[in-house]
């Protein structure tokens, strides 16, 4: 069956977008811009549907608040331009490159792009580490905290327990300043 999307519906107070779709369960998202998009199987009842979405009414509302804080803080963090933007992650890189100087013999060429969903990427065949703009905005150490990240994917390319380990041994608070950069 092709993706066909249905009429905007309402349930408990929420207005959402219902996608039928070849999925097991009923999903729901929260969108960035606060809209509410659910996928449900092609033979799932709408009412059942309808009810899902009700049952979860708190836990919407209390995503979008989380949005839209998100948004907020953004919007209240100036950020520079790419060149500025590059010269702090080389700042950063600076830093962490002699951690992994065994491994890498030179250092990464560093990029700067628009990115809405990934802080960085790294690229080991290329020995690239490519970094979200918005990421400049951010305090030092949450950028040393994605550069860290990033290198050590050119040690383990996944995030298995021994990646964090190594991610670990260099930066001891990675969890706390991963649940900043997030907040």
């Amino acid at each position: 069956m092709a993706e066909q999307t249905v009429q905007y519906r309402s349930a408990g107070g929420v207005r959402y977008e219902l996608t039928r779709k070849r999925v097991r369960n009923i999903n729901l998202r929260v969108r960035a811009d606060g809209t509410v998009a659910v996928s449900a199987p092609a033979r799932t009842a709408t009412a059942r549907v309808d009810e899902f979405v009700a049952g979860r009414a708190g836990w919407i509302a209390a995503a979008r608040q989380k949005q839209a804080d998100r948004a907020a803080a953004e919007a209240a963090r100036p950020v520079p331009d790419k060149a500025a933007a590059l010269a702090l992650f080389a700042a950063s890189s600076a830093r962490i490159w002699p951690l992994f100087a065994d491994i890498r013999p030179a250092p990464p060429e560093l990029r700067v792009r628009e990115m809405r969903s990934r802080w960085g990427v790294c690229c080991p065949a290329q020995n690239r580490i490519t970094l979200a703009l918005r990421l400049a905005a951010r305090e030092p150490e949450l950028i040393d905290y994605v550069m860290l990240h990033e290198y050590c994917h050119f040690v383990w390319p996944d995030h298995q327990p021994h990646f964090w380990a190594l991610v670990a041994r260099y930066m001891p608070d990675w969890k706390e300043r991963r649940a900043r950069l997030r907040g």
